[in-house]
């Protein structure tokens, strides 16, 4: 079961993290605060996390055909969020 890591550097994390929950839990079951959330999308659940230096998003998915998925989901969505942004998608590695 690979777990990938995405890394969004941004002063605005919390922000971010706030919107994307609140934007999935109109589909899927999510749970957040300022600084930490998850969201329980079909491939397994994600778990967000914000400081002063960026947005961090973890998880591990069961289906690694499935990883693509998750990061053109959570990518497609920062970018409208992020739209003042310079960058607007994260950066993803894998273990």
């Amino acid at each position: 079961m690979p777990k990938i890591t995405g890394y969004y550097r941004t002063e605005n994390a919390s922000k971010y993290l706030q919107q994307l929950c609140k934007h999935f839990a109109h589909k899927v079951e999510t749970s957040y605060d300022a600084q930490k959330g998850w969201v329980a999308f079909d491939m397994g659940k994600a778990h967000l996390s914000a400081d002063a230096e960026g947005l961090t998003v973890t998880s591990e998915i069961s289906d690694p055909a499935k990883v693509p998925m998750l990061h053109n989901v959570i990518d497609r969505h920062l970018e409208t969020f992020a739209f003042r942004e310079e960058v607007k998608t994260m950066d993803w590695t894998a273990e």
